[in-house]
């Protein structure tokens, strides 16, 4: 049985474009994986806690160890990273915030790149394997895009890639949905292109 992992970082509701077309992805992903199982995580809504001083401590340190407040602190960090490591897909809904990934995933990220969980030192090896991800990203304005005038601002989608692949993902497919304050008619193009490939990436 197979696992998707779908992460919303978007705090919009039904506004959200991200979130429209994840949620696109994972009925299409049912549909062609009518035995599977879907996790989903709303951060954008229910932000996992930022690392703190006890975070970093137990991280770094035997389990056996910990204080009280170290367990706590890595308690949710430990739970993400089973959640991770369980799932064999994963999908994320990313907007755009100041040419970035939004506080509340890279809040996520910073939780889940783990030391000994998730990469080995000193070789950085990634140690979350198998796993396939699509990153969904909407864009207010446009050419942001691979090759387009404003790609080089794109400070999300590399970092995201990045990131993945630091940790073991390189399989990586993008959707990027942009122009989405602009009129009607270019708005509604944009989103059609953007859920054709969904659809084809969640049927794979």
């Amino acid at each position: 049985m197979k696992t998707l992992l779908r992460l919303d970082s978007s705090p919009r509701g039904e506004r959200s474009h991200s979130r429209q077309l994840t949620g696109l992805y994972t009925q299409t992903w049912q549909q062609a994986h009518p035995d599977g199982k879907v996790v989903q995580r709303d951060l954008g809504r229910q932000p996992v806690p930022l690392v703190t001083e006890d975070w970093i401590a137990a991280a770094f340190s035997n389990p056996a160890d910990h204080t009280a407040e170290q367990q706590a602190a890595i308690a949710v960090s430990n739970e993400l990273v089973d959640e991770l490591l369980a799932a064999d897909e994963l999908l994320i809904g990313a907007p755009m915030y100041n040419f970035t990934v939004p506080a509340s995933l890279k809040a996520w990220i910073d939780q889940i790149v783990r030391v000994g969980r998730t990469f080995e030192y000193p070789s950085y090896k990634g140690l979350v394997s198998g796993k396939t991800a699509t990153i969904i990203t909407a864009r207010g304005g446009a050419g942001y895009g691979p090759g387009e005038a404003m790609a080089h601002l794109d400070a999300e989608v590399p970092y995201l890639k990045s990131i993945l692949g630091f940790i073991g993902i390189t399989e990586v497919a993008v959707v990027y949905v942009g122009s989405l304050a602009g009129s009607d008619e270019v708005r509604q193009g944009s989103l059609e292109k953007a859920q054709s490939e969904v659809q084809k990436l969640a049927a794979r």
